[in-house]
Order: structure tokens, then C-alpha cells, then sequence
């Protein structure tokens, strides 16, 4: 499983880069706006989610673990493949979908190029209170967010071990509502109460019929 990336941005072409490791070029796909940022010749990294089916493997980078976090609940979503949900990062912040969800406003999913009417209403649906909404002010946006984040940056870890994102995300859940403190806690002990809840790492094989 390849989780991160840091190297030269040595091509750019619409959402795709190409990210040089130590001699080995990466073809990674990246929202438009995060593509927008990056230079070539720059240094960067990428927080990363390898998509493996029966003829493709490929690789789809973050510029944080809230947004790869964020990537992962939205293929939870039934009809929502790694595509779509790029698509939805791209049109929309961490903030902007957690306001959708708690507002159980399709609107702006709708908005998005790709999904349809009953697909944003399922996004909707599926990650309602899975994820906090910002209030008005930054501190208590700051507060709200940080069980998601957590949880987000819990279940990357979860899915980085091989887990399927469906069963990361209800044990991620499991974890961080039983811990009040969660984003004191610690993702490294969060991550050994999920595994214990889990049981032994199983293989990324056992959930590779991704959907498109």
C-alpha cells in the first residue's frame, strides 16, 4: 500500500501529475483546485490511496489526511467511485461538505460534474452524522472538526492496513465516539483500539471490486 509520496513534481496535465521519488515517476490524480497550486520542479507530498481492480491500479493524492480521509467516507457512498469523489474535493472544501451533510442540503453535491440527483442525495444520507459541521466562529469550527478528523485520519490508517473503507469507517466510528478526548488521545492508540475491535489485518484483496 502506497500511503505518501514526497518528491519533484516533474509533469502536470490537467489532474494528472507525475511525482519523481528517487528515480521512480508516480502518475497521481489530484483535484483541479490542489493541481492549480502545484509547480513543476517543486517539492511536495502527498498524503495517498491506491485503487486496485482487475485491470487497473491507481494512485489518488491529498494534500492532507482530512481530505484523503474525506476521499475514502465518500466511496462508502454507493455509486460513488474514486472519480466522483475526486471531483467532489475538488468543487468543495472539508467545510463545505460538512455543512451539506449537517444541513442535509444535495444541492452542492449536485452541483458537482458527474454526480446525479439520487446520488447526492445518498451522500447525503449515508454520511449524515459522520461527519461535524463548522459553526460560525473559527474556535468552534476548530472544536466540531476534530472528531471528524480524526475519525477521517483513522480510517486512512484502517484502509492503509488493508481494511475495506466501509468496515474502517463503522470501527473508526466505534473508536472515536467511545473516547470524549479522541483527538487528544492519539491516532497510534485509536489505531490499536480499532485493530482490537478488528481483529488480525486482512489483505486489500478482500475489497477490490471498487466501483467507477
Amino acid at each position: 500500500m502506497i500511503a505518501s509520496l514526497r518528491g519533484t513534481l516533474i509533469a502536470r496535465a490537467g489532474t494528472r501529475v507525475v511525482i519523481d521519488v528517487a528515480g521512480v515517476g508516480y502518475a497521481v490524480a489530484v483535484t483541479e483546485r490542489h493541481a492549480r497550486e502545484l509547480r513543476t520542479g517543486d517539492t511536495v507530498r502527498l498524503h495517498t490511496a491506491l485503487v486496485v481492480r482487475e485491470d487497473d491500479m491507481s494512485l489518488f493524492g491529498f494534500a492532507d489526511e482530512v481530505e484523503l480521509g474525506l476521499f475514502e467516507l465518500l466511496r462508502t457512498v454507493s455509486g460513488v467511485g474514486p472519480k466522483s469523489a475526486l471531483g467532489v474535493l475538488g468543487e468543495m472544501t472539508a467545510d463545505q461538505i460538512a455543512r451539506a451533510i449537517a444541513a442535509d442540503d444535495d444541492a452542492p453535491f449536485r452541483a458537482v460534474s458527474g454526480i446525479g440527483p439520487k446520488t447526492a442525495k445518498l451522500i447525503v444520507v449515508t454520511l449524515a452524522g459522520k461527519l461535524a459541521a463548522p459553526s460560525g466562529t473559527a474556535a468552534s469550527a476548530a472544536e466540531t472538526s476534530e472528531p471528524a478528523a480524526v475519525t477521517m485520519s483513522l480510517v486512512a490508517a484502517l484502509t492503509g492496513l488493508g481494511w475495506p473503507e466501509r468496515t474502517a469507517l463503522e470501527a473508526a466510528t466505534q473508536v472515536v465516539e467511545a473516547d470524549s478526548e479522541a483527538a487528544q488521545t492519539g491516532l497510534p492508540v485509536l489505531l490499536r483500539r480499532a485493530l482490537s475491535i478488528l481483529g488480525p489485518t486482512r489483505g486489500r484483496g478482500d475489497d477490490l471490486g471498487g466501483r467507477s
